[in-house]
């Protein structure tokens, strides 16, 4: 049968794509910086490797032989995820693929030393090819998907998702989200708030993340936490690897790293078994993976309940003091203070900085705007959704993320799309199973075992909206993520 052997043949990428990510998180873990160039080397032909595997010559006439064959709904289904890596595979031709690849290095390179210096004329020559190699990919592929150009590129990331939805959801919280970071700073204005004492020793906060992670349900038998200098989940569903960083003046920090990348791998360790080496049955989208990170983080790490259950865990780890009493950690650990940073921005403010590199991103692509305009506009829309300037200030502004380096165009949504997935289904098990008050004062298995049924077990199997539609009864919305924001910041 075609299909057996199309099972057969992504099962040998799976075991590509497998080493490749242990030697990845080898990589930016344990290894000595010497073998760096070495390792390199290795992962780009193992890179090769997976790509000739996808671009096997054979798999055009077993694709076209399986359709006609006796499947499964799960088959058929497996069928269309592997017809769809296949597709990405080979939609771009070699010569623009190889361009894309040495532009985007050589700009990713260059950011590294260009942002400290922040030098935003030494970066846009570079910026500037890649912007345009990516426009030509985007062509290419929405010429071939019938998309246009950036949602041919949203296609990579979030399967389904197009610009007039993300527009009218996007549209929607620029009603109310700037007023509701106003109201919040104001109430907040009242509140006493302990700054925990430190130093925490590096040991000590390892031990807390590895209990908070047991506490969470995550199988050490399958995966394991070490340190990076940005925290990351990798490896397989079989081999999980977690990483996190330590500060020892903020001992937040790491803890609720772990909290967030330990969603990430709970994810991963209950997709289904007997699709895990194909397509199937990988993650759903990066904006669905990011929904279970930030369900652990923010619905659940976040919550006066499970802050209560944390709070003997950070005075038996870190010594005892005050700011450790629950009424303050939930204080603490919901401050609200618009910033520069995308990656140091709390709950509430985080989306306005999807929304401005969604907004900027979406307009070079289509070609509405040019490369050279980008700190221009950038210092426009923050200003216009946080209030804050970044005139001259490129590596706060517009150099501040790595993604668009390499050409990662259409990925930033995903962040704000998890949030908006995660609170639409907190509020649906909340409805289902009670509330978190009651959920989260003691034994957690019910809320894991909810996300195991509803989202983990169905990997791929499932659209995102019917992922969504069969766990809340709704199609994608964003008023749960107002109520959730609202009920949070403001009751």
């Amino acid at each position: 049968m075609s299909y057996s052997a199309l099972e057969q043949h992504f099962e040998q990428l799976h075991h590509l794509q497998h080493l490749g990510a242990i030697c990845g998180w080898d990589q930016a873990t344990m290894m000595p910086a010497g073998g760096n160039e070495a390792r390199a080397e290795a992962l780009g032909t193992l890179a090769v490797l997976c790509h000739q595997q996808l671009q096997d010559e054979r798999l055009s006439d077993w694709f076209a032989e399986a359709k006609s064959e006796a499947l499964s709904a799960g088959q058929q289904q497996s069928l269309a995820e592997m017809q769809r890596s296949w597709r990405d595979a080979t939609l771009l031709p070699q010569d623009l693929v190889r361009a894309r690849s040495l532009a985007g290095s050589r700009c990713e390179h260059a950011w590294r030393s260009l942002r400290p210096a922040n030098d935003w004329a030494g970066f846009l020559p570079l910026f500037e090819e890649v912007v345009a190699l990516s426009r030509e990919a985007a062509g290419a592929r929405a010429d071939a998907l019938g998309l246009s150009r950036y949602d041919s590129l949203l296609e990579l990331y979030e399967p389904g998702m197009r610009s007039q939805t993300l527009d009218a959801l996007f549209n929607d919280l620029n009603q109310w989200l700037p007023g509701l970071i106003t109201q919040v700073q104001e109430k907040q204005r009242s509140e006493s708030v302990l700054q925990p004492a430190g130093p925490f020793a590096t040991e000590q906060q390892k031990a807390l993340g590895l209990e908070v992670m047991a506490k969470l349900g995550f199988d050490f038998n399958r995966g394991r936490l070490d340190v990076s200098f940005h925290p990351f989940c990798g490896g397989v569903s079989d081999d999980v690897r977690l990483t996190t960083r330590y500060d020892e003046n903020d001992a937040a920090q790491a803890l609720m790293g772990i909290i967030h990348e330990t969603g990430h791998a709970r994810y991963e360790q209950g997709l289904p078994a007997q699709w895990r080496k194909l397509p199937v049955g990988q993650a759903r989208s990066m904006g669905v993976h990011e929904s279970q990170s930030l369900f652990f983080e923010m619905q659940l790490g976040r919550h006066p309940s499970f802050l209560t259950q944390l709070s003997p865990l950070l005075n038996q780890h870190l010594g005892e003091q005050a700011a450790f009493a629950p009424d303050n950690l939930a204080r603490l650990y919901t401050r609200v203070q618009p910033g520069f940073i995308r990656v140091d921005a709390d709950e509430v403010t985080y989306p306005a900085h999807v929304m401005l590199r969604y907004q900027i991103e979406r307009d070079l692509i289509e070609g509405n705007l040019e490369p050279r305009h980008v700190p221009e506009r950038w210092d426009q829309l923050m200003q216009q959704y946080l209030g804050l300037s970044t005139k001259g200030d490129y590596k706060n502004g517009c150099l501040q993320d790595i993604h668009w380096t390499d050409g990662s165009f259409g990925y930033f949504p995903s962040y704000t799309l998890g949030a908006i997935y995660a609170a639409q289904l907190a509020e649906a098990m909340q409805q289902q199973l009670g509330s978190f008050e009651q959920l989260l004062s003691g034994d957690l298995a019910p809320v894991f075992n909810w996300l195991q049924q509803h989202i983990w077990q169905h990997a791929s199997l499932l659209s995102t909206e019917e992922l969504l539609q069969q766990a809340s009864g709704q199609s994608l919305s964003s008023a749960p993520f107002r109520r959730h924001l609202e009920q949070r910041y403001l009751a």
